[in-house]
């Protein structure tokens, strides 16, 4: 798979607690240098990036990041918030302790709230999968795609593991027809990369793919 239509997949990510605006701006640097999807960045830089790159560059930012416990509510007002900043896209936690207590319409309404919020912009859910069942995954892409969300995203990468192909497969299986997937969280390999989007990810979220693209052409190839 050529390098481009890998990095067209990537959401350039930086949302490390230590992030500078230096840090920040030279993500978005990257991210328009090299064609990528859109940059996910914290909230409180969201303003800022935004009239950074104008629309040169789509926007992502986090939302109830990266517990998920956080009221309904406050995702909402979080989400309006990220939106009048000039978010374009946004990763919703859902309340995992909910999916584990099976309060499923809780969890549906949830969706379709911050998805209300979002007037039109995408919204892709993170359900972190490391932490759930099969049956429990199973019925998130139910969820998911009722509540009118865009995409299904593995993983925050702050939890105790990533994106497998193995989970990739499954929500690919499960979700509507109208309902993407974005794999995020230990994806360090270009190889891990394509194994992904051959699987039926339609969006990763990395930091290491760019590093290894800029490393690539440090060394000429």
């Amino acid at each position: 798979m050529d390098v481009k239509e890998i990095l067209a997949h990537c959401d350039h990510t930086l949302l490390k607690q230590e992030s500078t605006w230096e840090q920040i701006k030279a993500v978005c640097d990257e991210g328009l240098k090299y064609g990528c999807a859109s940059v996910c960045i914290p909230p409180a830089y969201v303003k800022q990036a935004a009239d950074y790159v104008g629309n040169d560059l789509k926007i992502c930012t986090v939302i109830g990041f990266p517990n998920g416990y956080s009221t309904t509510e406050v995702k909402v007002f979080e989400t309006e918030d990220a939106i009048r900043s000039g978010a374009d896209e946004i990763d919703m936690v859902i309340n995992i302790g909910w999916a584990k207590d099976g309060r499923w319409d809780e969890l549906l309404e949830e969706i379709k709230s911050v998805k209300a919020s979002c007037k039109g912009r995408i919204l892709k859910v993170i359900v972190e999968a490391c932490l759930l069942t099969q049956e429990e995954k199973v019925e998130l892409c139910h969820i998911v795609t009722e509540a009118g969300a865009d995409f299904i995203k593995t993983s925050t990468g702050f939890s105790t593991g990533g994106a497998t192909r193995e989970d990739v497969a499954l929500f690919k299986s499960n979700v509507g027809p109208d309902v993407r997937v974005k794999a995020a969280g230990g994806i360090r390999t270009l190889q891990d990369a394509e194994d992904f989007i051959r699987l039926g990810a339609d969006r990763l979220g990395t930091s290491a793919i760019v590093k290894l693209v800029k490393g690539m052409e440090v060394q000429g190839y």
